[in-house]
């Protein structure tokens, strides 16, 4: 299992977290999202190593962008 976390930029309330909340949840291999509004924290928990692309991908059809990724395992 890995988790992996990115910085989200442009949330503003719930409904944003929500909505990068079930964006990223449908990325294969994802086995769980963490939003943190006030801090823009996404940490994303997944089967492997965690698609980058792929997240940053679910982030903008919520509506929003990351500012930066750090992996940890």
């Amino acid at each position: 299992m890995s988790t992996a976390t990115y910085t989200v930029i442009g949330m503003t309330c719930g409904h944003c977290v929500s909505s990068v909340k079930e964006e990223v949840s449908e990325v294969p291999g994802v086995t769980g999202v963490e939003v943190d509004l006030p801090t823009g924290l996404l940490t994303v928990h997944s089967d492997g190593p965690a698609d980058d692309s792929a997240i940053g991908a679910a982030v903008t059809v919520a509506g929003y962008s990351l500012a930066s990724a750090a992996e940890a395992s």
